[in-house]
């Protein structure tokens, strides 16, 4: 055997590096093996049988069936390779050119060796057929095709060549360069992250609460066992006489939108004049176990503007209700007006929030009876969704920017982890009440019956959207993702107030967090009464940067005078006295 004069020579010591590295790997994985055993055995019992939940499982550890599946796939992989070596040169250009602007294959190094060139414009070709034979398929409902199309691009983005050692020339280079090294660094970042059971996205150590994130000033002035309260110091000689109460989402940390000073929508709010206060909701534990929606609209939301109004001293607060945060400021909406108290709520502002979901995106394709059973299944024991899942199942949604894009630069080669504040959020996760959890998936996503008049009752009392007069502002994501901008938009439907709504650029995270100084994306507005959202679009003026300013002004005319930032608007100075600073404990629990 003759070595090329430019290939790079091994030699003894490079032989004894990879013999060592190979060790390394070995042992790691032993020891990971010997933890992983150790723990099932601990936990025998506490899990349904995979059977049970996968009931095709056993076509893995089945030698015949594999095989049989594997020569399939073989035969199938040729037929489409033959088709496309023998395909049109249109074709094949079109191919490639779609290979170069995919970030899976852009690289130099996919196109400098055939085979790699080749591999890449097979894939896309292979997508292409199994996408085109799922939408032609007959038989299946719309919502079956919806759940069949997204299991095969889900399949077909884990079976990239991109996210395989040996079918990716970037890894291979990178393992050569590096002797190695950076297989064993992507091992061990693998092994962890199985360990931990989340995918890791960013620098574990990067960041910290209450010093590089989550930073506003203020102060913690209630807790209860469902959440704890943050009022924010002024920074204004004179504030807005009607304040503000934020509900975030429960399934996040609240700090998403106290990121830091530059992306952090408390602290510009507070910097226009407005008190603000932040509900800080409590990762849930066994304790929480039993909570329903509704413990979350009385002993939350009603309990959070209820305790506002009294400190403060003042009639009503407006609030801002964010995802799953918003559904529920609807049902605390029309619970107020059922009781006659919808006066203690100045206006309303919905960040990407559903009501109606009927059309609710691709969330909507987990909410089966055996999804909701595997969940029930997983929470059986301590009455608490792990929310490990919760963010797993977000990752899916866009699985090949949120898992395969870092399997392949962090397991494969070996890359740092880099610095990145909303990322360290998005894995910052939260543990809910399982009960509510059901209830939610069922009752809202299956049934749709918030949107039901009586359907739903809080504390007893049927609630009815209809009936919420509330000064309402609605934002959109246009490329929302999780709560889409025409599910968004049905809220219009359902409310007889005044309602203003804005559809802003980018999607659920990205298009309620952006500052009016990044200068970033752009919004729409339409004055005209609309029934769709497309005709919404139609008439729509575009206006670039951020939606906040639009909003603000919205909500400068309905809070009242400016009064002295003074007594019982400074945190700890009111009734109520400071627990600690912020971000306060509960956003630090597990």
């Amino acid at each position: 055997m003759t070595q090329d004069k430019d290939s790079p020579s091994i030699g003894l010591e490079g032989v004894q590096q990879w013999t060592q590295l190979m060790a390394q790997a070995q042992e790691m994985m032993l020891g990971f093996a010997a933890r992983q055993v150790d723990q099932m055995q601990e936990h025998v019992g506490t899990f349904p049988a995979l059977h049970a939940l996968w009931p095709n499982a056993g076509d893995l550890t089945d030698p015949g069936k594999l095989a049989k599946a594997q020569a399939e796939l073989w035969t199938q992989g040729l037929s489409i390779w033959e088709k496309m070596l023998s395909g049109s040169a249109d074709e094949r250009k079109a191919i490639e050119a779609r290979a170069d602007r995919d970030r899976r294959f852009s690289a130099a190094q996919w196109k400098a060796h055939p085979l790699f060139d080749l591999l890449r414009q097979s894939y896309l070709l292979i997508c292409d057929r199994m996408l085109g034979s799922v939408d032609a398929a007959e038989g299946l409902d719309p919502k079956q095709k919806e759940q069949l199309r997204f299991a095969t691009q889900a399949f077909l983005d884990a079976m990239s060549p991109s996210n395989f050692p040996l079918t990716n020339p970037e890894v291979l280079e990178r393992a050569v360069e590096t002797k190695g090294e950076s297989l064993l660094t992507g091992l061990t970042h693998m092994l962890r992250d199985i360990e931990k059971g989340q995918l890791t996205h960013t620098a574990e150590d990067a960041f910290e609460l209450g010093r590089n994130i989550a930073v506003t000033p203020g102060k913690v002035v209630k807790r209860t066992p469902l959440y704890e309260l943050i009022q924010y110091s002024p920074s204004t000689e004179q504030v807005f006489e009607t304040p503000l109460v934020i509900f975030p989402p429960w399934i996040n940390r609240f700090y998403i939108l106290d990121l830091n000073p530059q992306k952090s929508f408390i602290r510009w709010a507070v910097e226009q004049g407005l008190t603000v206060f932040v509900v800080s909701w409590k990762s849930a534990d066994e304790s929480l176990a039993g909570v329903t929606m509704d413990d979350y609209v009385l002993q939350g939301q009603v309990d959070a503007i209820d305790t506002v109004r009294d400190l403060l001293g003042v009639p009503a607060a407006h609030t801002i209700g964010y995802c799953v945060a918003g559904t529920t400021l609807a049902a605390t909406l029309a619970y107020l007006e059922a009781t006659g108290e919808a006066d203690k709520v100045a206006s309303a502002t919905f960040f990407t929030a559903q009501v109606d979901f009927s059309d609710a995106g691709d969330l909507s394709l987990f909410v089966t009876d055996e999804q909701l059973g595997m969940i029930e299944a997983l929470s059986a024991e301590k009455g608490v969704m792990d929310g490990r899942y919760m963010a797993a199942t977000f990752n899916m949604l866009r699985g090949r920017d949120l898992v395969w894009n870092y399997v392949t630069a962090n397991y494969l080669k070996g890359e740092d982890y880099p610095p990145f504040d909303l990322l360290h959020w998005n894995g910052d996760t939260t543990n809910l009440p399982a009960k509510w959890h059901q209830a939610y998936l069922r009752d809202l996503y299956r049934d749709n019956k918030l949107v039901q008049p009586g359907a739903l009752e809080v504390a007893g009392v049927p609630i009815d959207l209809s009936r919420v007069k509330t000064p309402t502002y609605i934002q959109a994501g246009r490329e929302d993702h999780i709560a889409p901008a025409k599910s968004v938009w049905k809220i219009t439907h359902h409310f007889n107030g005044p309602l203003r709504f804005v559809l802003a650029g980018s999607g659920h995270i990205a298009g309620v967090v952006n500052p009016p100084e990044a200068q970033k994306y752009q919004y729409w507005t339409n004055d005209d009464a609309v029934e769709t959202l497309d005709d919404f679009i139609a008439g729509a003026a575009k206006t670039k940067g951020s939606w906040w300013p639009d909003w603000l002004a919205w909500i400068g005319t309905r809070s009242g005078k400016k009064i002295p930032a003074a007594k019982a608007r400074i945190p700890g100075k009111g009734k109520l006295k400071a627990l600690e600073d912020a971000p306060g404990t509960y956003v630090r629990t597990p």
